[in-house]
């Protein structure tokens, strides 16, 4: 189990879902294909994306979903304008072998 900031809400427009996420929420990891670059994207369950996980976690993260490990993931702490984008949604993730 681990805790996490998401990066990359500014960009699409995608911190507009802020207004509808809430502390306890059930969110969606799905890992980017194999590549150079890892990603791992935070999703709403409805499939919105919000933003993905910082690539220091993704490296090891991607892999390991992709060959089979899943994670629940759920909100901790959604904050407003006043916080800066990389620190206004903290997540809790939980890998499951």
């Amino acid at each position: 189990m681990f805790r996490a900031t998401i990066h990359g809400l500014p960009f699409g427009n995608r911190a507009r879902h802020l207004s509808r996420v809430e502390p306890r929420q059930e969110l969606v990891l799905i890992p980017d294909p194999p590549g150079p670059i890892e990603d791992v994207w935070v999703h709403l369950v409805a499939g919105d994306p919000l933003g993905h996980l910082p690539r220091e976690i993704a490296r090891w993260l991607a892999p390991w979903m992709r060959s089979g490990g899943s994670t629940r993931a759920r909100v901790l702490k959604v904050g407003d304008e006043t916080v800066p984008s990389w620190k206004r949604l903290i997540i809790e993730v939980k890998c499951v072998s």
